[in-house]
């Protein structure tokens, strides 16, 4: 099956690996990729911000880079969500609305399309490691997914999941939230933490490299005993 890899702009400044090792998953599931180099950010930084004109340039870019995609697929369930349920309000009365209808029911995040749409979920991947799980705001209200990235992780051979508490609640990132009032967000991000060191777990997983940058960020500045990583790096261990 032809894909088109999305990388969005916060994971490929800060986690280039995680971009390979996603493209190199979907391969493995027996996709054939497309990236086209020129993909820029999706506009959401801006549209969360109050700044729906600059948002809606990002949305015309965004359609015209993928003008030829048949099926998008991306590892971050914000960028994807945002994509979908606000690219209609954008674009409102411009003439890309129409294309972008034909384009958003093959538009998907990573672990939703390997789950629900291949049907693929055993990668032969190792990871000798208790872990956690936090379900980012957008993957799990905003786009939907909360069984798919555990399916996935089921099938990882020395993988131990164990549950924190509060799964669901918010880590504190929430894009500029965490600029606009870092000491709300510190106290969130604590709490999760916490949460999740209470669990024994070595490692927080997630689908939002965003909620993993705030998260590893407290976790270094108190050298607590737990990593943070994102979900196609564990599928991609070995």
């Amino acid at each position: 099956m032809e894909v088109n890899a999305f990388i969005p702009c916060f994971i490929d400044q800060l986690y280039p690996k995680t971009a390979a090792n996603f493209i190199d998953i979907l391969k493995k599931a027996g996709c054939e990729v497309n990236y086209n180099p020129e993909q820029t950010c999706c506009g959401q930084p801006a549209f969360n911000s109050g700044y729906w004109k600059e948002a809606k340039t990002m949305a015309v870019k965004f359609l015209t880079d993928f003008s030829e995609a048949k099926t998008i697929v991306s590892p971050s369930a914000s960028c994807t969500g945002f994509i979908r349920n606000y690219y209609e309000r954008l674009l409102t009365g411009e003439a890309q609305l129409n294309k972008f209808k034909q384009l958003v029911p093959h538009i998907f995040e990573f672990s939703d399309f390997l789950v629900n749409h291949l049907r693929f979920t055993d990668f032969q991947a190792e990871f000798n490691h208790k872990v956690t799980f936090h379900d980012s705001c957008a993957g799990l209200r905003e786009y939907g997914i909360k069984k798919e990235p555990r399916k996935l992780l089921e099938n990882i051979k020395g993988l131990q999941l164990i549950e924190m508490e509060d799964t669901t609640t918010c880590c504190g990132f929430g894009g500029t939230f965490a600029a606009k009032f870092h000491d709300i967000s510190a106290a969130m991000t604590e709490q999760k933490v916490e949460n999740a060191l209470k669990t024994g777990a070595e490692y927080i997983i997630s689908t939002e490299a965003s909620c993993l940058l705030n998260i590893e960020a407290y976790i270094k500045k108190q050298k607590l005993p737990i990593r943070a990583i994102h979900l196609a790096d564990v599928l991609a261990s070995s």
